[in-house]
């Protein structure tokens, strides 16, 4: 006989393996929400899913997942030891650098234009009520 996998399907699953297989499609959010559901309704319930997380080990599965993101991120700028292929990623992340400025500054322009045609408008209706609210005044 051979192992099961932690993958392992039973050929007709019961409610509880398809609800564990529903929570774990969600994350660990869902586990958690789960848990805490538990100990509201009742708190034997909860106790159990919070002992199931930590045995079952989903409580902490992804705990470095940022850390190791951030290591990836910062390993793309370690030199490479080919000097064509380092010459070629500093242009690139050069011109990249820039077109985000560039990019950032169109924003800005953008943002400073809406800016001035909704206060256009503004002073417009302002001027608007004005000249209504004298010619109301004269009659």
């Amino acid at each position: 006989m051979t192992a099961l996998s932690e993958h392992a399907v039973p050929r007709n699953p019961g409610w509880l393996h398809r609800a564990e297989a529903w929570l774990d499609d969600k994350g660990k959010g869902a586990w958690i929400a789960s848990m805490v559901l538990g100990f509201i309704f009742f708190w034997p319930v909860g106790l159990a899913l919070l002992a199931y997380m930590i045995w079952s080990k989903r409580m902490f599965s992804k705990s470095c997942s940022r850390r190791h993101s951030w290591h990836s991120h910062m390993s793309a700028m370690k030199p490479s030891g080919n000097s064509a292929f380092d010459a070629y990623k500093a242009d690139t992340l050069a011109r990249l650098e820039r077109e985000q400025q560039d990019f950032e500054a169109f924003l800005h322009r953008l943002r400073e234009a809406k800016d001035k045609a909704e206060f256009d408008q503004f002073m417009n209706e302002r001027a608007q009520e004005n000249t209504a609210d004298d010619k109301d005044e004269t009659a």
